[in-house]
C-alpha cells in the first residue's frame, strides 16, 4: 500500500483497531471453522455454503491485510493550532443563517452523513488552512454554496 503517512484523528485510529481485532480474533476464525464445517460435508463442487464461506473468507482476508497496511503508516492528526484549519479540528460555519459544524478527518473516517469531511472533499479543500472569519464558497450539485468560518476548534 502507501508507504507515506495517511493522517487520521485518534478516535478514528481506535475504530479502525477495533475493526481489525474483531476481524482478526471473532469473524476470521468463525468463518474458518465454517468453511472446515461446509468442507466436511462432501462434494465440495455443489456445495453452495463452502463457496459462500470461501468468498467470505478471502474479502475478511483482504480486509484484514488493507487494515493492517493502514494502521502501520497511520500518524495521527495532531493539529498545531487553532489558527488556521488542519485535520483534526472541529469547525463551526454559517450557511445561509444556520451554523452548522464539521468535523476535518482523516481519508478513511470521512462520513458526511454524519459531518465528517476529509481534506480531500469539496468542502474540505476549501477550509484546509482558513481561518476563522473567512467565507469559502464550494460547488455542489445545487449550485454553489457559500461558507463563512466561525471557529475552529
Amino acid at each position: 500500500m502507501n508507504s507515506h503517512p495517511i493522517l487520521i484523528t485518534a478516535p478514528g485510529l481506535d475504530t479502525l483497531k477495533r475493526e481489525l481485532g474483531d476481524l482478526v480474533n471473532v469473524k476470521r476464525p468463525q468463518l474458518v471453522d465454517r468453511l472446515s464445517n461446509a468442507r466436511s460435508m462432501g462434494d465440495l463442487s455443489e456445495n453452495n455454503d463452502y463457496q459462500t464461506a470461501k468468498e467470505e473468507l478471502a474479502f475478511i482476508d483482504g480486509r484484514i491485510s488493507e487494515l493492517e497496511d493502514l494502521l502501520q503508516n497511520a500518524q495521527v492528526a495532531k493539529p498545531s493550532s487553532k489558527s488556521a484549519i488542519e485535520v483534526g479540528h472541529t469547525v463551526t460555519l454559517t450557511v445561509n443563517g444556520k451554523q452548522t459544524a464539521f468535523q476535518i478527518v482523516g481519508e478513511w473516517e470521512a462520513d458526511p452523513g454524519q459531518k465528517k469531511v476529509s481534506p480531500s472533499s469539496p468542502l474540505g479543500k476549501a477550509l484546509m488552512g482558513r481561518k476563522v472569519g473567512e467565507k469559502v464558497e464550494v460547488a455542489a450539485p445545487a449550485g454553489k454554496i457559500l461558507y463563512t468560518i466561525m471557529a475552529i476548534e
